[in-house]
This record gives C-alpha cells, sequence and structure tokens, in this order.
C-alpha cells in the first residue's frame, strides 16, 4: 500500500519589532567568505543552500558585528548575509546588481520609494572602498526594514551618525507600510 505524502503550511501572523537596531544603525565587517556564484547556486529563489550566509554571519559575530557584507567572486559588494545594502555618494543612491543576492521585496520597495523621493538610483557594480567612502549606507530586509550603517571594518560612514537620505527613505517606507497590508487583531477573545 502506498501512504501518500501530506503538507502542511502554516503561517502565524504576527507583528515583531525589526530585528536590528534602526535607530542609532549598525555595524557591519567584510566576510572572507565570499557569495555563492549564481552559475551554482541561483540567487534569485530562496533555497536551502546558504551555508555561506551562516559562515559570513559567523564572521560578523566574532567581530562583534551585526552581520556581514558579502562580496561576489570578483570581489564587488553583493549583499550581507542577511539583507540587501544601499548607499549615499553625492545624494545618489547605489545598489549592488541582483546577480549574487536573492533581490528581496523590501529592496524592490525601497528602489522604487527612492525614485518616488525624486533621488537618483543606480543599479551597478560596487566596490568595497566605495561602501567605505560612502556618505551613507543602510541595509533592506523584511525583518530589519530600513537599517542604517554607521561602521563598516571599524571606519565610520559618513559621520558615523544616520545620514539625512537614510532617513528620507525609512520615513517614507514608514508611511507606506502603515496602509498596506492587513491589519491583524489583538486580544481577539475566542
Amino acid at each position: 500500500m502506498v501512504r501518500p505524502y501530506i503538507w502542511s503550511f502554516s503561517v502565524l501572523a504576527e507583528w515583531k519589532p525589526p530585528v536590528y537596531d534602526n535607530s542609532h544603525g549598525i555595524k557591519l565587517v567584510t566576510a572572507t567568505t565570499r557569495r555563492n556564484s549564481p552559475n551554482s547556486v541561483d540567487s534569485k529563489i530562496h533555497h536551502n543552500n546558504l551555508i555561506n550566509n551562516i559562515l559570513a554571519k559567523i564572521e560578523g559575530n566574532l567581530a562583534q558585528a551585526e552581520d556581514a557584507i558579502m562580496l561576489d567572486q570578483d570581489g564587488f559588494v553583493s549583499e550581507t548575509n542577511a539583507t540587501n545594502i544601499f548607499m549615499v555618494k553625492k545624494g545618489i543612491v547605489l545598489t549592488p546588481h541582483a546577480d549574487y543576492c536573492l533581490p528581496g521585496i523590501t529592496r524592490a520597495t525601497v528602489m522604487d520609494l527612492v525614485v518616488k523621493e525624486n533621488l537618483v538610483l543606480r543599479e551597478r557594480r560596487i566596490s568595497l572602498s566605495e561602501f567605505h567612502a560612502a556618505d551613507e549606507v543602510w541595509t533592506t530586509g523584511t525583518m530589519g526594514e530600513i537599517t542604517p550603517v554607521v561602521m563598516i571594518d571599524g571606519r565610520e560612514i559618513g559621520d558615523g551618525k544616520i545620514g539625512p537620505v537614510t532617513r528620507q527613505i525609512q520615513s517614507a517606507y514608514k508611511v507606506l507600510t502603515a496602509g498596506l497590508g492587513v491589519l491583524i487583531p489583538r486580544n481577539v477573545e475566542a
């Protein structure tokens, strides 16, 4: 007798606060572990082969940083171990191409917001030294939202504080997300 497999999928709808300090900013380090090549593991899908991201996170933890920047096989910035990354230089917002990273929903939302906020957005390969010399840096992710980065590899980003473009995008994101989605009831009695 053949027994069929029964699959179930549950979603627990609850609100949780962002996992990073979005009011003061975080520190990043650059991992020695590289992001998987899209030639071997498709970076456009969620999958269970994230060992490199886990190793990069461990490097970040050991360096007492919140996360670690991951480089692609050519040495350009790809993402962090858990989030997408943006930088601002002379008022222009830049983010790496999504060749070596998951093109996240929050990333796409923020890219749209940057344009709606009348800022210039460029998507291209970005070197680590450009991130070190950036005026502002932030990361994006579902659980982190818009997280300012105030230090990379022991170097202050800008003046070491959250920059005006980052604050502008954080504010626009909060307005947008406050008006979207389905309200989760609180204290519902059965």
